[in-house]
């Protein structure tokens, strides 16, 4: 096929454009700028477009169908000429699921979770060799691509966004691929500027279970309040199986989990963490993965980048990055590096960079997020919230979200970073929580700092 990739810079899209390429098909995109990785990774396969910008030359009779990215504009040149010439038009999901139609489709969803969730059961599929299509949100280790598709694979394991389609479908991602075997980790009011109450956001995972297909299955999480009375309440005809944290205990900064063989060393941590495993157990469970084989497998998984990912250790120090930024996720994050290093001090950093985080209607979710922590910092860049052309925020209603007295703010990226780098890092954890990076934190800067200190 003769496909166009619309906004091909994206993180989702420059992957799925790779891994079509990889599959044979031919492959050109436009976009009006692309950073690293994309552009190393698509100049490498020679997918990288010659010039930055739209070309609605581009767009001709020779072409199968356009998969358009949610960075593109309504009025896109190129989507414009698109439609006017009734070219097929897909969103990334849509393409997706055109793709897996005759597969085995599993479905991870949730707030949050699901990242970490697909990466632990794409670790043990290919620790055993058994090979599966997929789509993931982050680079895993072993892996060359985010999206790998075939022909021959019988499985296909989407990570399921319920962020929308594209700028023409508004609908979830999660919504398009009709799971048969899906997961739901977890339900805490995200997207703001997508899901104006929670109630609406709520109703989006009731319309991914109705979604599955007849005689499915969904795995749930029912140590969730909001996850337990969706799924129990759903009328579709499917399976339902709960699933809860598994039993394990931290011993000097190691984390054990009980198995039938007895106590395990894994290299997660974290009580989220342990409940994603065994929520990733389930479906590899369903996928054929019995339970020893499944323990053996993920004794080895590190975890997905950016999810709680080492990033410097010496003999009294380490270091974390994590891209949790909702509300839920900070505040399990913070509480799992306290739990691991209980005798050290944490220095907990987090950079307010979404749209929801930055909305002061939303601020007061984050009440108690940071409170595990000996030392709580909010970084958020005032330029930042006028580029998204949201409310200003303040201070002070950044102190009266958290609710914590000692909380120290910045919003000026060097006072920030000064700040940091003057700290000892003498019997310290320090746990830096952004989906962006600070106004341009040097990360390799804070590894030579710890580890130069041993």
């Amino acid at each position: 096929m003769r496909l166009h990739f619309i906004a091909i810079g994206g993180s989702a899209m420059h992957n799925l454009a790779l891994a079509l390429h990889d599959k044979g098909e031919t492959v050109t995109g436009s976009d009006d700028e692309v950073f690293e990785p994309s552009k190393s990774r698509l100049a490498a396969k020679g997918l990288l477009p010659e010039s930055f910008g739209w070309f609605p030359e581009k767009i001709n009779d020779n072409l199968d169908a356009v998969i358009l990215g949610m960075h593109a504009k309504a009025d896109n040149p190129e989507l414009v000429k698109s439609k006017e010439m009734g070219l097929k038009i897909y969103s990334y999901p849509e393409y997706l699921y055109e793709h897996a139609k005759n597969k085995t489709r599993v479905v991870i969803g949730g707030s949050h979770g699901k990242t970490t969730i697909t990466s632990m059961i794409l670790h043990v599929m290919h620790y055993w060799d058994r090979p599966v299509d997929f789509m993931v949100g982050a680079q895993l280790e072993g892996f060359t691509n985010m999206v790998h598709l075939t022909e021959e694979n019988d499985f296909i394991v989407l990570e399921g966004d319920e962020y929308l389609s594209s700028p023409i479908d508004r609908r979830p991602k999660f919504h398009l691929y009709q799971p048969n075997i899906a997961l739901l980790s977890g339900i805490a009011w995200d997207h703001i500027n997508v899901f104006p109450t929670f109630d609406n956001y709520v109703e989006q995972f009731s319309i991914f279970l109705n979604q599955i297909t007849e005689g499915g299955a969904i795995i749930y999480n029912v140590e969730d309040q909001e996850v337990k009375k969706v799924v129990e309440s759903n009328t579709n005809t499917i399976k339902k199986y709960p699933y809860q944290t598994p039993v394990y205990e931290v011993q000097e900064g190691e984390t054990m989990l009980e198995t039938p063989e007895g106590l395990m060393p894994i290299e997660v941590f974290g009580k989220h963490n342990l409940n994603n495993l065994e929520g990733a157990r389930w479906i590899c469970q369903l996928m054929g993965v019995d339970a020893d084989d499944f323990y053996e497998a993920i004794a080895g998984f590190k975890g997905a980048s950016k999810r709680l990912e080492k990033i410097a250790e010496n003999d009294r120090a380490i270091a974390y990055k994590d891209f949790a930024h909702s509300p839920s996720k900070v505040k399990a994050t913070t509480q799992a590096v306290k739990d691991q290093y209980p005798e050290r001090t944490l220095l907990a950093c987090l950079e307010l960079h979404t749209y929801s985080s930055l909305n002061p209607q939303f601020l007061s979710e984050y009440q108690g997020a940071l409170d595990a922590a000996d030392v709580a910092v909010v970084f958020y860049s005032p330029h930042a919230v006028e580029i998204k052309k949201l409310e200003p925020i303040t201070h002070q209603q950044i102190a009266d979200a958290f609710q914590r007295k000692d909380l120290i703010i910045y919003t000026d990226p060097e006072a920030f970073q000064e700040f940091l780098f003057r700290q000892d890092f003498v019997n310290a954890s320090l746990l830096l929580m952004s989906s962006g990076n600070y106004g341009g934190l040097d990360f390799g800067r804070i590894k030579d700092l710890i580890q130069s200190r041993t």
